[in-house]
């Protein structure tokens, strides 16, 4: 109760009223302040550590973890764990990538040979076209010859044999 009272009253003195208070978690303590109140001006209302250095005050960052403001080597713990995190992922992605890079030369190596051999069975095939275009010219010029002959067109074969043999034909 006189506690109460005694706040009231100082409340109307100050513009700018600090409270500094002991944190206790994980197995130690550690400072921390916040403004209680400040007249006409906006203020944080977040709990900030602050250490005490051959420089003076020294106010910490406020650092969120993932169960809420941490102080201390908590807040130290964390961030190692976060770095920690950090490392493993990087090579993790690393990793894969390579993983990645790797596949992609083995499917490209596949794709070549895949190419070369589509390119030997289609020279293949030309050949055996050429070749069913030849026969086929050299069948229908001996097909004629055997019309020729048949019809009595002895002479007109021989001379056609003579140009043929003499470069001509």
């Amino acid at each position: 109760m006189v506690s109460e009272q005694t706040d009231e009253g100082v409340s109307s003195l100050v513009d700018t009223w600090l409270l500094v208070r002991d944190i206790e978690s994980n197995g130690e303590r550690n400072r921390g302040l916040y403004i209680m109140k400040s007249r006409g001006m906006s203020h944080s209302n977040q709990v900030r550590e602050f250490t005490i250095t051959d420089k003076g005050l020294s106010l910490v960052d406020v650092y969120l973890g993932p169960d809420g403001v941490l102080t201390g080597s908590a807040r130290e713990a964390q961030k190692l764990r976060e770095k920690t995190g950090v490392a493993l992922r990087e090579f993790a992605i690393t990793r894969k990538d390579k993983e990645i890079l790797r596949r992609r030369m083995m499917l490209e190596s596949k794709i070549a040979s895949l190419q070369a051999e589509f390119e030997s069975t289609e020279e293949e095939l030309n050949k055996i076209y050429l070749e069913e275009e030849l026969k086929q010219d050299i069948i229908e010029r001996n097909r004629q010859e055997i019309t020729d002959i048949r019809r009595g067109n002895a002479d007109t074969l021989k001379s056609k044999s003579k140009r043929k043999n003499n470069g001509t034909g």
